[in-house]
């Protein structure tokens, strides 16, 4: 196994940092990021409805969340941090196992972002 590797996504989007923050833990926001199915409470285990779990870490001011994350087919989990501030975007995730992992999840988030930043656009 590789060292741990850690992804890193930033991108602009429309709206307030309360908009974006207020989209991004709503049902339609935490669907494109997180997946169906599931409310984040602080300190609280999740589980969507595709089979993604983890445990929300900490929210903090309505900018920054934090979690574990792990879809069913993955044998462990990772880290993932979500930044909002006025006008950007930014997730990151840590404890990817390896390069190719680093690929798949880049890609993942963004796409995420991309969608997020056209979901706020559409509002």
């Amino acid at each position: 196994m590789d060292s741990a590797q850690t992804v890193e996504v930033s991108q602009a989007v429309p709206g307030t940092a309360k908009q974006v923050w207020e989209f991004l833990l709503g049902r339609d926001g935490s669907e494109i990021w997180l997946g169906p199915g599931t409310d984040l409470v602080n300190d609280k285990s999740y589980e969507t409805a595709n089979g993604t779990a983890g445990r929300v870490r900490k929210i903090k001011d309505a900018k920054q969340l934090s979690l574990t994350w792990q879809p069913k087919d993955w044998d462990h989990d990772s880290d993932v941090h979500v930044i909002v501030g006025e006008g950007t975007l930014k997730f990151r995730q840590e404890g990817l196992i390896d390069a190719a992992e680093h690929a798949e999840q880049r890609e993942y988030w963004e796409g995420v972002v991309e969608r997020i930043a056209t979901a706020l656009a559409e509002r």
